[in-house]
């Protein structure tokens, strides 16, 4: 998106894009375009529409398949998103983002071992993809390896040192290892970045401050 672009309002963009598919109606990433501009005003049936029809102009827009993953997600549809994800990794298999995603929804399925292997072909194609090590953490914690949950957030925070979900799981391996005065640390620094901790475990912890 150049300069003039992102000084339109969204609904000029909107305009304009619709007046360039009226011109060229079979040009994917146009399409594309349009959907994100959509997901912007939170109109995710329209967007939807979208980047269906991207997909439809241009097979090979892996990150169409990854946005209707991302809406499949929010909308609580984990197969769905799963499977657009799954598209995602066939059409680019060296893209890392659809392998993180698919991750993510092995992990709130319970299957770790899945979820493992899918966030650790994500970080071999991009090392500094910070939800992936984030989440890789808390597939180690789900594991029982607090060692792994530790190395693998500090990774994360190292990225970006303002990521509330990789101090809390550093926090709970902490906690479970015993290591009360690292675990209040790593939580402090959570709250610190807006993560909202869990009630339950501030009350835990607060004996050991």
């Amino acid at each position: 998106m150049n300069q003039e672009q992102q000084k339109m309002t969204i609904d000029e963009q909107i305009e304009e894009l619709q007046a360039k598919l009226t011109a060229n109606p079979d040009c994917g990433i146009t399409q594309y375009n349009l959907g994100v501009a959509y997901l912007a005003k939170r109109e995710f049936e329209k967007a939807k529409t979208a980047f269906k029809k991207a997909i439809q102009c241009s097979p090979d827009l892996a990150e169409a398949c990854v946005q209707l993953g991302g809406i499949a997600m929010y909308e609580g549809d984990l197969d769905a998103c799963f499977s657009y994800n799954q598209m995602a990794s066939k059409i680019r298999p060296r893209f890392a983002v659809p392998h993180g995603n698919m991750g993510f929804v092995y992990l709130q399925k319970n299957e770790v071992d899945k979820a493992i292997a899918s966030l650790r072909r994500a970080i071999s194609f991009d090392p500094k993809f910070v939800q992936a090590h984030a989440t890789l953490g808390s597939a180690y914690l789900m594991e029982g390896d607090l060692d792994g949950c530790i190395e693998q957030s500090r990774k994360a925070i190292e990225l970006e040192p303002r990521f509330g979900p990789a101090y809390n799981n550093m926090g709970l391996a902490y906690l479970e290892k015993g290591e009360h005065k690292k675990a209040i640390e790593c939580f402090d620094k959570a709250m610190e970045t807006g993560y909202e901790v869990a009630p339950e475990i501030l009350q835990e912890i607060e004996q050991y401050r």
